[in-house]
């Protein structure tokens, strides 16, 4: 009777157990189909998966390939021989050249962010986009912009009816977030890698002056160029954009554009309108360790106004040199290229509230933001003939472009852009630098420069400051 009774318990042990196990296996099911974005920080140590479920299928993977003409003479590259022999120089032949990267849908109709760097290329461009579905289309550049490294491309076919990622307030951020980095890294496919911002407003890693970047520890590698920086609500905070690494892969040091910047752009392309950095009409300095000194500053932090343009607005709102630029409508500013970011997303139209230190006392001034005006027709020149700089288009120092370029109105003449594969490009010459003098001979303006280059000679000697250097060159005639 014992052992039947001890059989007895053990089934029914046994039959509790299997019973326990399957409701804690139901359990585990239903939570795992229910997950849903958490709804605070520390919902956050469970799972990422709703988050990476909710944004990946807006990032989407970018392949471009671009036709170019090779030269195979050994002479092709260098500069003396192709200003002689002309483009055609040496035998052409046509290769291929291919690249990848991520963008990010930000609207339905298939509009796309990336970066400018993903995309621009010499030769004729081809952009295929693949999203998460699988699913494959052609696209179009719109826009590009070289110093944000911000370019907008438009899917071209579908329904219109693409999945997006909601923007968010990058202002928000909070250095220790955390944060997702989505992309396709080494082209091995969608990817998603977690971090938190390591450091917020870096500005000593871009080539613009309105540049500022996030700094995350998530892993970015070659292919994540352009893909999303979320938040854990799965919302937009930034495009990933570069890495700082010696060896070419993620040393958990990646950099990514605040969405602030990036929805001004998509803003301003839906509304069919540029984006213009407002017109300051003032010289900004970095503040030394000396600057800091001389003014008597406890920290060595802020932008120092060392120029006011009399027509300019900052002088209509009371700006005076010597001021020491602290903060922009509340916000920190360490250098000049933050006060123009925190500018240019403010934009043009608005009026920004600027704290200053002036004679080491707190001053709070109100600047009406104004675009930069616009060229005249004698202005601007795009320059042809027999000449170093043929292929140029240059322009004369106008408050708005001294303003970019940290230089003072009537001081040469710049170099906006330069013709592909023109005399000036192969030359070495880069849009933004500034032609000072020819021949020894001091330029004022675009009539002093076409003059001079009317004559035949058998070398230049062309004065250009670039990066605030003086260079004397020497080229050929």
């Amino acid at each position: 009777m014992r052992s039947r009774a001890a059989v007895w318990a053990f089934s029914v042990l046994g039959l509790l157990l299997a019973f326990v196990a399957f409701e804690v296996a139901t359990t585990s099911r239903l939570a795992a189909q229910q997950k849903q974005v958490p709804p605070s920080r520390e919902m956050v140590q469970y799972s990422f998966a709703p988050i990476a479920r909710k944004a990946s299928p807006a990032v989407v993977n970018v392949y471009v390939r671009r036709r170019v003409q090779a030269f195979s003479s050994p002479f092709a590259n260098d500069p003396f021989f192709r200003q002689f022999f002309g483009e055609r120089f040496g035998r052409p032949s046509e290769r291929v050249q291919s690249s990848l990267g991520s963008g990010v849908i930000v609207s339905t109709d298939g509009t796309i962010v990336t970066n400018t760097h993903v995309i621009k290329g010499r030769g004729e461009t081809e952009i295929r986009v693949a999203l998460a579905d699988k699913r494959e289309f052609d696209a179009r550049v719109v826009v590009q912009d070289d110093k944000t490294d911000i370019a907008i491309l438009k899917i071209e076919g579908g329904d219109n009816r693409f999945p997006t990622i909601a923007f968010e307030d990058s202002d928000t951020l909070e250095v220790g977030d955390l944060v997702l980095a989505i992309g396709n890294p080494f082209g091995v496919g969608q990817t998603v890698t977690s971090g938190i911002v390591s450091a917020l407003a870096r500005t000593e890693i871009g080539k613009s002056d309105s540049q500022v970047f996030i700094q995350t520890d998530a892993a970015i590698n070659p292919g994540n160029s352009g893909g999303a920086l979320v938040d854990m609500s799965g919302r937009l905070v930034g495009i990933n954009t570069m890495i700082f690494s010696q060896t070419g892969g993620s040393q958990g040091i990646g950099f990514a554009i605040p969405s602030n910047l990036v929805r001004l752009y998509v803003e301003s392309t839906a509304a069919g309108r540029k984006v213009e950095r407002p017109w300051l009409g003032v010289l900004l300095e970095p503040v030394t360790r000396e600057i800091a000194e001389a003014l008597g500053l406890d920290r060595i932090s802020g932008a120092v106004v060392s120029r006011v343009s009399n027509r300019g607005p900052g002088a209509g709102a009371g700006l005076q040199a010597g001021d020491v630029i602290t903060r922009i409508d509340g916000f920190e500013v360490t250098d000049p290229r933050a006060v123009y970011y925190r500018l240019t997303t403010r934009g043009v139209g608005n009026t920004a509230r600027i704290d200053l230190l002036r004679n080491r006392r707190p001053v709070t001034i109100d600047l009406a933001l104004a675009a930069p005006p616009q060229p005249g027709k004698d202005d601007v020149r795009n320059l042809v003939g027999t000449h170093p700089f043929d292929g140029a288009r240059v322009s004369n120092i106008l408050p708005g472009l001294a303003d970019e370029l940290g230089i003072d109105e009537g001081d040469g003449v710049a170099i906006v852009s330069l013709r592909p594969g023109s005399v000036a490009q192969r030359l070495g010459f880069q849009p933004g630098d500034v032609i000072t003098e020819l021949q020894q001979q001091r330029v004022d303006d675009i009539a002093d420069l076409e003059r001079q280059l009317n004559t035949r000679q058998r070398t230049w000697i062309v004065g250009i400051r670039r990066d605030g250097k003086a260079m004397l060159l020497q080229v050929p005639g």
